[in-house]
């Protein structure tokens, strides 16, 4: 008789614990309850006692919890299972549920005491035992109040169950050594900074997709001869929508996205291979064919992405400019300026990805050949190029090209480099690349830049990058085309 009155002690504990640890987990999912519906009718739930931990369909010697499962089966007996036989280890306990669950197991224990009866002396060790736990239990019952509280302030002021709120912020000071000698020069003759800031309102409503709202501001930029900063936009901290797209998938291997501003170019692709893109403190690190004469990201658009197989992607998509407030009439596909992207990618995880892309622009304003490099002309411009990586471990080759043809003429820009990752630090990079930028107006020859940085993560929240840049503008008139500058750029991420 003692052995059973002992056996209903140890269920206690079992039974409690499991009441505690439910406790939390309801109270946690408690804000997600009041939106959602219960994927099983309450009242058509029989749930049934079952004698063996075997007779679970979906419970294997394997999983973590099966030893606490067979005890609690064979033991005590307090255990039931739905009707067809399975126990949804990984669902979620619903309170009705735990009643149940709960219920079951206080009969047995009530039934194991029945049968032993209460000894006086066990009787003195339970209240003796309760005096010296008080202390213990108080504080549980504390921390399960201040649980209950804050999940209410939570509740209370909770942004919002399916936005998340992420932010970057770009500070950049740039020293030249050297400067360009000419007309419009001297804005970049003394050192400088230069900022951005971005907030990124993602929202997800089945877990899989992305609704995006961009809002972002700065001022200042650098290196304007050879396209600028890669993480410098705006002026005068003018606040302005972005990038404003759905995106969602289509079966498991496509995803389609509808953008009402902010997507043009490589904004469309899985990947622009080379590493320096999105790491380099110049925007010559980024494929500079992807916004040769392209549409402006402030149109619409819609693009597709098809993974072929785990490794090969096809990337799609077509960029309207937007026609304006004048001429509301004008159709996506009747705008002057749009263009459209295909690219092919090979993404494996050895050391080899590598991309082919096509890219056709037409614009009111593209280029024609004259004698002093290009000029402005209404047209279209069609751009074929290849990109590589080889990644050897910690150690990657890298580089672009990409020939243009166009009224008149035709244009060839390339990049190349060299780089390390995880150099010193974990996170880190250390590269240098260099390339011929695209020809533009009142250039007598393609620009030329060469950059070497040093991407340095000191936390999750900040990276710093400094880097040394220069440059060969060709501009025609120019006294002096060369330029030298040294560079430091602060990212935060929050």
């Amino acid at each position: 008789m003692a052995k059973l009155f002992w056996q209903s002690l140890l269920a206690v504990p079992a039974a409690l614990g499991a009441a505690v640890a439910v406790s939390g987990t309801a109270i946690a999912a408690e804000t997600a309850a009041t939106t959602q519906v219960s994927s099983f009718d309450q009242d058509s739930v029989q749930l049934a006692q079952i004698t063996s931990v075997s007779e679970l369909t979906d419970v294997q010697p394997s999983d973590w919890a099966f030893q606490a499962l067979q005890s609690l089966v064979e033991n005590y007996g307090c255990i039931q299972g739905y009707p067809d036989r399975t126990f949804r280890g990984q669902r979620s306990l619903t309170r009705f549920e735990f009643a149940a669950g709960l219920n079951s197991c206080l009969d047995v224990i009530a039934t194991l005491i029945a049968q032993s009866g209460i000894n006086p002396d066990d009787l003195a060790t339970i209240r003796r035992l309760q005096e010296e736990f008080q202390a213990e239990l108080a504080t549980l019952r504390g921390r399960v109040d201040a649980l209950e509280a804050e999940t209410a302030t939570l509740r209370a002021q909770q942004f919002s169950t399916t936005t998340k709120l992420r932010g970057q912020v770009d500070f950049h000071l740039i020293t030249p050594f050297d400067t360009l000698s000419g007309r419009g020069a001297a804005t970049e003759a003394n050192t400088s900074v230069a900022n951005r800031v971005r907030l990124n309102f993602d929202s997800s409503f089945t877990g899989s997709d992305r609704l995006r709202v961009r809002l972002q501001a700065g001022d200042g930029n650098a290196l304007n001869a050879f396209n600028g900063l890669q993480n410098a936009r705006g002026a005068a901290y003018d606040v302005t929508i972005d990038d404003f797209f759905y995106r969602f998938p289509v079966g498991s291997r496509i995803n389609v996205t509808v953008s009402a501003r902010g997507l043009a170019g490589d904004d469309w692709v899985t990947s622009t291979i080379v590493p320096f893109d999105g790491v380099s403190v110049a925007q010559a690190g980024e494929p500079a064919f992807y916004n040769l004469a392209g549409s402006s990201s402030n149109g619409a658009g819609v693009g597709v992405n098809i993974n072929l197989t785990d490794t090969i992607v096809l990337d799609a998509g077509y960029t309207a400019g937007n026609p304006g407030a004048t001429q509301p009439n004008v159709g996506i596909f009747a705008a002057a300026n749009q263009s459209y992207i295909a690219q092919l990618s090979y993404l494996g995880e050895g050391f080899l990805q590598a991309g082919a892309v096509y890219l056709h622009s037409d614009r009111s304003n593209t280029f024609a050949r004259n004698g002093t490099g290009l000029a402005a002309a209404a047209g279209a411009i069609d751009t074929f190029a290849g990109l590589l990586n080889l990644d050897f471990g910690n150690f990657f080759i890298a580089g672009h090209g990409a020939y243009s043809t166009f009224n008149g003429g035709n244009d060839f820009s390339w990049n190349a480099g060299v780089g390390f990752n995880d150099f010193l630090i974990e996170g880190s990079q250390l590269a240098v690349y260099g390339g011929q930028l695209p020809q533009l107006t009142g250039r007598s020859n393609n620009p030329f830049l060469v950059e070497g940085y040093y991407n340095i993560p000191f936390n999750r929240f900040l990276t710093i990058t400094p880097a040394l840049i220069y440059g060969q503008a060709n501009q025609v008139g120019f006294a002096d085309n060369t330029a030298f500058w040294g560079a430091l750029r602060a990212t935060f991420r929050f």
